[in-house]
């Protein structure tokens, strides 16, 4: 790795906090939202806020996904790459969905810890279906993640126990895996994140809203009366959030990338104490720690490794 790629591997990780940020201060939003109702006591349906959410993003990645071809010599995707692109947007799809519905029926100690395991979930994915190899210091990050993950919901005030709920978030949890995944390998190969985002958002909010009108009774008052949360969701969290997530992963690997959005927990929690006046108590301290040590640990790992292949003799490098 040069010190250009490095640098930029950097810089990449700080894109991917700022992500984990901008997605966990939207707890916040999504909590809202759903709180509400029109007149007559309709809330606002999580299929029509999620197709919402996507199709405003990608309105707003659209100029940029053009410019981005512009920049490409004018050549558009073919469409054997939209189709891939399309797929990754069934597969956000599904992710959010399955976790939306899970949260509606499990406890919010649950929900966040089952979540966490597409942090594990992504360099066993890699290792044991595309033969990946995964550096040894991203797996004692990824133990302390997890854990710390656990701790942060406040996993020690109570017991355990599997409800559906919990299994909806469990096979979330799988999808957002591939979804890492997925980004990371398509905007390698196609360097077109940008064109990825726009695609993805489209499919995503289409399914959504279509799963919407026949599911659910989307009014224009429970719309209007969460348009706010639409709007940051929409802008920031697809919009600006999900783009910049594809642009960092061509020079961050999936499962040090899936580590650092992780985050998210530890910003939701910090967004619920300053905007919903939640407090973190001893063990949920001990959890943001443990994260934000586990994202050191792997970035640490990668800064060596790079350091000790740039200072390996060519003959020795090709001999391995």
């Amino acid at each position: 790795m040069t010190d250009t790629l490095l640098s930029s591997r950097v810089r990449a990780s700080l894109v991917l906090l700022l992500v984990a940020f901008i997605w966990g201060t939207t707890f916040v939003a999504q909590k809202t939202a759903f709180t509400g109702g029109d007149e007559d006591g309709s809330p606002l349906g999580p299929l029509t806020f999620t197709g919402l959410r996507f199709l405003l993003g990608a309105l707003v990645v659209l100029p940029f996904a053009r410019r981005e071809t512009r920049g490409l010599g004018g050549i558009p995707a073919s469409a054997t790459t939209l189709a891939a692109f399309a797929l990754v947007g069934g597969v956000l799809f599904t992710a959010s969905i399955t976790q939306q519905v899970g949260i509606l029926g499990t406890s919010v100690t649950n929900s966040g810890f089952l979540t966490a395991l597409y942090v594990p979930l992504v360099p066993l994915i890699c290792l044991a279906v595309f033969r990946q190899p995964v550096r040894w210091m991203v797996w004692p990050g990824v133990v302390g993640g997890l854990a710390g993950s656990w701790f942060l919901t406040g996993g020690l005030s109570g017991s355990v126990s599997l409800s559906a709920g919990d299994g909806w978030v469990v096979l979330s949890s799988l999808f957002w895996a591939l979804h890492v995944i997925a980004v990371g390998i398509l905007v390698t190969r196609t360097h077109r994140p940008l064109t990825l985002a726009v695609t993805q958002f489209l499919a995503c909010g289409t399914l959504a809203l279509a799963a919407a009108l026949v599911f659910e009774t989307p009014t224009v008052s429970a719309i209007s009366g969460a348009i706010g949360e639409i709007l940051y969701a929409g802008l920031l969290s697809v919009g600006v959030a999900y783009t910049l997530q594809g642009v960092a992963q061509r020079h961050t690997p999936a499962p040090a990338a899936a580590l650092i959005m992780s985050t998210e927990t530890l910003f939701a929690a910090l967004a619920g104490a300053v905007v919903l006046g939640e407090r973190l108590n001893g063990s949920q301290w001990v959890g943001a720690s443990l994260i934000l040590a586990s994202i050191l640990i792997v970035e640490l790992g990668a800064a060596l490794g790079a350091r000790r292949q740039r200072g390996t003799p060519r003959s020795q490098a090709l001999a391995r």
